[in-house]
């Protein structure tokens, strides 16, 4: 038997043998059914009412952020966070090609471009010695000490780091680089709650940081997402731009800006804040899920995707690296025809055609890890 062909055994001894095993599926086993009934009954179903503000105070407190703002998923978070930004026409947002196409969707929906710069393979976000690399080759600043790509001439107003996986980046050192050349820091967290680099959670090292509570993500509200900011004023607009930029009064409409009906319903929130309630659990099982993996691939020739120094990730997906794509073609053949659900990374957002002709650098590492990584099943486990 091959090591692809036992770890696909090893995967059904940990989720069980006589199911389909998913990806990632979501773990309801709390006050969901409760306080879904009690959303109901209170026929405030929509973006007003308890559970949103409830949702709001928990997770800003669970993060340890000034303000959260709670919207319909992640992906109008980050739409909002680039707005916030300022970022927009002809605007380039410097960013990463590994990464889920919402990061991409979302600067260009602000009319920006993004800059792709190349990922570190020990993180699998963005690289602070390609960024350095970059920056100091590659831009100039202007009298305000704004900087503009060397190439394109567009200003940078942005950048935008993911945590992939869960698994934090080199955040800090992101953060102070982009400080000096006056570029805002957005985190794209989508993936990382209940990850911490140096013991601080993933999503408040930079100005913004946005959380994804979709259906696949650690904790779901169904859909859902999060603005974090400790800015006062980011945090303001942020919750008037997604609530459709109403100014307040008891019954007139009154619409002082172009204004999104992004903000989170009440009854997604009712499902977020049982969800939030078993988050110290679902991020104990899948801790150990991921070193039952570790162990299996220590012990079986095989490469295990581990949280990065100095972080302590939620392992949201697990992942493995393979020695070429003929053997990640291979596994994903044999794991998605035996039940068991495994995928390749991303294509990378440099190689599509909305994007193809945007700033890059090398590029090297992604390419490298888009060939080799497969994501295995995350689950937590109900049968350890």
């Amino acid at each position: 038997m091959s090591k692809i062909e036992k770890l696909t055994e090893f995967v059904k001894s940990i989720y069980g043998n006589d199911r389909f095993i998913p990806l990632h599926e979501p773990y309801f086993n709390g006050n969901e059914k409760k306080y879904l009934n009690e959303c109901i009954d209170s026929t405030y179903v929509s973006s007003v009412g308890k559970f949103v503000d409830d949702f709001e105070e928990s997770i800003a407190k669970y993060a340890n952020a000034k303000y959260a703002i709670a919207t319909m998923n992640g992906t109008a978070a980050l739409h909002t966070a680039l707005m916030l930004a300022g970022v927009g026409n002809d605007d380039e947002v410097i960013t990463q090609s590994v990464s889920f196409i919402a990061t991409c969707n979302a600067i260009k929906y602000c009319n920006a471009e993004p800059v792709f710069i190349d990922i570190d393979k020990k993180t699998l976000g963005l690289s602070a010695s390609a960024l350095i690399d970059f920056l100091e080759n590659g831009i100039y600043q202007d009298l305000n000490g704004f900087s503009y790509n060397l190439i394109t001439k567009k200003r940078i107003k942005a950048c935008v780091p993911m945590h992939t996986f869960g698994h934090p980046c080199e955040i800090d050192k992101i953060v102070d680089i982009c400080k000096k050349y006056k570029i805002l820091v957005i985190e794209d967290a989508a993936e990382a709650l209940g990850s911490f680099y140096k013991n601080q959670h993933c999503g408040t090292f930079g100005d913004i940081g946005v959380l994804s509570f979709n259906g696949n993500k650690t904790l779901t509200a169904g859909g859902g997402g999060i603005i974090l900011t400790d800015n006062k004023e980011f945090a303001q607009l942020a919750k008037h731009l997604t609530t459709t930029a109403k100014v307040p009064h008891k019954w007139d409409f009154n619409h002082d800006m172009i204004g999104y009906n992004y903000r989170m319903p009440n009854i997604n929130a009712a499902l977020a804040c049982a969800q939030l309630e078993q988050i110290d659990f679902v991020l104990k099982s899948k801790r150990e899920t991921a070193i039952k993996y570790k162990k299996f691939c220590k012990e079986n020739d095989l490469f295990f995707v581990d949280e990065p120094s100095n972080a302590k990730s939620n392992f949201w997906l697990n992942a493995i690296v393979l020695k070429n794509k003929v053997e990640r073609e291979e596994y994903l053949k044999l794991t998605n025809s035996n039940n068991v659900m495994t995928r390749p990374l991303w294509d990378l957002m440099s190689n599509l055609k909305m994007f193809e002709n945007c700033y890059k650098d090398d590029l090297s590492n992604s390419i490298w890890v888009r060939e080799r990584i497969v994501n295995i099943p995350s689950s937590v486990n109900l049968n350890s």
